[in-house]
């Protein structure tokens, strides 16, 4: 198995993406494909030379001198960069030269690269970001989560049925609950695309429990949550600053007193406990489902810890016929009434 890396993604550089690389390519007996600029990779590879020391690990660089900043405008810069690592490692993919793709580079950049290289599966308008988040039980997926912030309530329904095919192959359910993002529980609430979204849904081939509060998102009763690309965007982005400012001030209050820095080394064990349960480099990164072949996005903030936990998840969506499972699961939305099909959208919105 080989997967190819956008090496020249993600706020630090070439630098993590590599380490992490290296590290999740020793262990898991996988080869790499890293794209970028050709000298600032080799020049991280030497630095690790024990990597390729009597070919320890297989590795092919293919040069792409160009890469997408986070400020640019993701179809205009892909227009304008042909030799754009996301671009050459997305159709890499494609030609076959790897399994799966990861890239913590530009997220619509991504996106639309690899949804231009690869296409959609049958029976999918939109594809999805699928992210694990934690919660009060245990940890759930939340999709979209950016990829597509303009949708439509059939697009939500099969969002609804890959996120269950995913909360099986990521998290070994067997019949994940499916709940919907919405201002409230009843039916009746909400907007126009969550009114007949829930409508839809209750007759998708899913175990779909009804509407889920904003307030009950990390209480554990679903399994996976959806909504819009928009929505779930901002709802991430909240949780990550949340996480950040609560850590802040548990710091702050301990160490303000004796008798809290005292407490803060009594208590350190348990607070190792609840960085790793909401540390999103934990989990690497989110697989882009719905489309036909594999592409996982990291944070932009990627550490080369998150570099190598999604390397592993990008490897064991292959190992777990991910693509196959999502292509089944979709196969049975034909039996839906035909109000829950939609042409798809000549524009594919991402951020």
């Amino acid at each position: 198995m080989r997967i190819a890396i956008d090496a020249m993604g993600g706020d630090i550089g070439p630098s993590v993406t590599v380490d992490g690389a290296l590290v999740a390519a020793r262990h898991l007996q996988v080869a790499l494909l890293l794209v970028g600029d050709r000298a600032a990779i080799e020049s991280e590879l030497a630095r690790h030379p024990a990597a390729t020391l009597f070919r320890r690990i297989d590795i092919q660089v293919i040069d792409a001198p160009e890469r997408i900043e986070m400020s640019e405008s993701a179809a205009q810069a892909l227009r304008r960069k042909p030799r754009a690592s996301i671009r050459v490692a997305a159709e890499a993919v494609r030609d076959g030269r790897a399994d799966a793709l990861f890239s913590a580079g530009h997220t619509g950049a991504s996106v639309m690269a690899a949804h231009a290289a690869f296409g959609v599966l049958p029976g999918v308008d939109r594809p999805a970001l699928a992210t694990i988040i934690p919660t009060r039980r245990k940890p759930a997926v939340l999709l979209d989560a950016g990829a597509s912030v303009g949708c439509r309530p059939p697009h939500l329904v099969q969002f609804a049925v890959m996120g269950s095919a995913y909360a099986r192959v990521a998290l070994g359910l067997a019949a994940p609950r499916v709940g919907l993002l919405s201002v409230g529980e009843e039916a009746t609430k909400g907007n126009e695309l969550t009114r007949e979204a829930h409508r839809l849904l209750k007759d998708a081939p899913i175990n779909f429990i009804g509407n889920v509060e904003g307030r009950d998102v990390y209480a554990g009763e679903a399994d996976v949550i959806v909504c819009d690309g928009f929505t779930g965007n901002v709802v991430l982005k909240v949780s990550e600053g949340l996480v950040e400012t609560i850590e802040t001030l548990l710091r702050d209050e301990l160490a303000s007193t004796f008798s809290g820095r005292v407490g803060s080394v009594l208590s350190w064990q348990a607070f190792r406990r609840f960085r790793r349960r909401v540390d999103y480099s934990e989990y690497g990164g989110a697989p882009l489902v719905g489309l036909n072949g594999l592409c996982i996005v990291g944070h932009g903030r990627s550490s080369a810890k998150a570099v190598a936990n999604a390397v592993t998840m990008a490897v064991r969506a292959v190992n777990e016929d991910l693509l196959g499972r999502l292509s089944r699961d979709l196969g049975r939305i034909a039996a839906l009434p035909a109000a829950s099909h939609v042409p798809p959208l000549s524009n594919l919105e991402s951020r």
